[in-house]
């Protein structure tokens, strides 16, 4: 497992300490707006206890083994947040068919759902389909595996179906993933019927045969199939661009949201039963979104409302090659992918961590974080980890003198050790560190504090990164005639 150096002042270049020893054992398809479906399932189900209600919800999830198709070099996981990627699959089999006949299926565009830590708040992050990007090698459904390739990004699920995909967003942002949810036409027709229809706001009389959409003027309330044709329509509405379709299906999620929070559906355990009942028959997950996560997933979004749910999509700009193709402004699209990454909720104020007694038995306060001298190790198997938490540390003043790995241990815990000499320093990273009581190392060399990453990872108190706006994103408590 590879680590890059710290780029460490060069006064410390010679003296960096050697890694310890092994530490003690012990502890849319063309479709956005089902989307809005796995999001309002979330929001609704925190009201909803009963074990047996949930067993029942739990039965009626089909469910795939992803398991052996992510690959080894998946990005750490650096928070509590949850990350869910939410495909749809224009797939024509079964209830389908009257959509006409296409070979294969696609996922045309790709949410990924943040949730942040403690149910804060929440954004849909949009691949448009067009987006021309790099696929990893992914295992077939068949059998196989498929080589590396460069193409527009919904390649990825008719390569490799949903693990593929999933591969694919985790490559492009270095974000990791917990959980896919998929869904096809009949399941989204189901769910917005399930909700009594969603309101949109349309600025122009539609009529589109092929859409199967007829509309007027102004704000309705549409079902079913009137749904369906309103978020699949491209041409009839808007520039007929990708990009101006999905910041239309965008405000029919956020309207779906809101229509999922509001008190009524709440309040109606009638209406909220009916509404996941037929969002978890419509769906496909992994077979780690299991009943616990689920129920430990609304638990910590109680009190979630529309207004902290907001959506956006990714930056692009043209793609030289081919004017009708995007990539990605990775100018624009670093700060939102890396505010994803580190969102960390701020923890409540905690009692200075312990300082370790001097020899006469007195305590005295830890030194400022440049008197701090550290070498961080990642212990785990997820790449890149060390040099992460090192340039955080870098960022609140530490001296970060070593970045390094050790042997992976699954069992192992993070844990902060020091030299002969560094009780202080120690003892202030433990505060940033909170949850790692600080112990002497007596290979250390002295005046140094070593940083081991485990199994419960590095999270820095504080630490806060701002989920940034985004130019067009929609919220979820907006009018929704102001954002058509």
């Amino acid at each position: 497992m590879q680590q890059t150096a710290a780029r460490p002042p060069a006064s410390h270049a010679d003296s960096a300490p050697r890694p310890p020893g092994p530490p003690a054992r012990g502890r849319l398809w063309r479709v956005l707006g089902w989307v809005s479906i796995g999001m309002s399932a979330v929001l609704v189900v925190a009201s909803l206890t009963a074990y047996g209600f949930w067993r029942r919800l739990d039965g009626q999830i089909d469910r795939e083994n992803v398991d052996g198709k992510l690959g080894d070099d998946r990005p750490a996981k650096l928070n509590n947040s949850m990350n869910i990627l939410l495909m749809g699959s224009d797939s024509r089999a079964g209830e389908n068919a009257r959509y006409g006949e296409e070979a294969g299926q696609r996922s045309d565009t790709t949410i990924l759902l943040h949730i942040s830590p403690g149910g804060e708040q929440a954004i849909g992050i949009s691949f448009p389909r067009d987006s021309m990007v790099g696929i990893p090698p992914c295992k077939k459904p068949g059998g196989g595996s498929s080589p590396p390739q460069f193409g527009m990004i919904n390649a990825a699920f008719s390569t490799g179906g949903p693990a593929c995909t999933w591969r694919t967003i985790e490559s492009l942002t270095k974000i990791h993933i917990d959980h896919f949810v998929e869904v096809d036409f009949s399941g989204f027709k189901r769910v917005v019927d399930a909700l009594g229809g969603v309101e949109i706001c349309v600025p122009r009389r539609i009529d589109d045969p092929k859409a199967e959409l007829h509309l007027r003027k102004g704000r309705q309330i549409v079902h079913g199939d009137q749904a369906l044709g309103y978020v699949r329509t491209r041409y009839v509405l808007g520039d007929g661009s990708d990009l101006d379709r999905i910041k239309r299906q965008q405000a029919f999620m956020a309207s779906v949201v809101k229509k999922a929070t509001d008190r009524g559906m709440l309040t109606d355990p009638g209406r909220t039963f009916a509404f996941l009942s037929a969002a978890t028959k419509s769906i496909k997950a992994d077979d780690r979104l299991t009943l616990s996560v689920m129920q430990k997933l609304a638990g910590g979004l109680r009190g979630m409302s529309a207004g902290k749910v907001r959506f956006v999509t990714v930056p692009v700009q043209p793609y030289p090659q081919d004017k009708n193709r995007v990539q990605f402004n990775q100018v624009l699209a670093e700060p939102l992918f890396r505010a994803v990454r580190e969102d960390n909720k701020v923890p409540e104020p905690a009692p200075p961590a312990p300082v370790p007694a001097q020899g006469n038995g007195t305590r005295v306060p830890p030194v400022p974080p440049a008197q701090v001298r550290v070498a961080v190790y990642n212990a785990t198997a997820s790449t890149g980890l060390a040099q992460r938490t090192a340039d955080q540390l870098a960022e609140r003043g530490f001296q970060v003198v070593k970045v390094g790995s050790r042997k992976a241990s699954s069992s192992a815990p993070t844990q902060i050790l020091y030299g002969r000499g560094a009780e202080r320093q120690a003892a202030r990273l433990a505060i940033a560190l909170p949850g790692h009581p600080p112990r002497a190392w007596a290979g250390g060399r002295p005046g140094y504090v070593y940083l081991v990453i485990g199994r419960d990872g590095a999270a820095l108190r504080g630490l806060k990164r701002t989920l940034p706006s985004v130019t067009g994103e929609i919220r979820a408590d907006a009018d929704i005639c102001g954002q058509t």
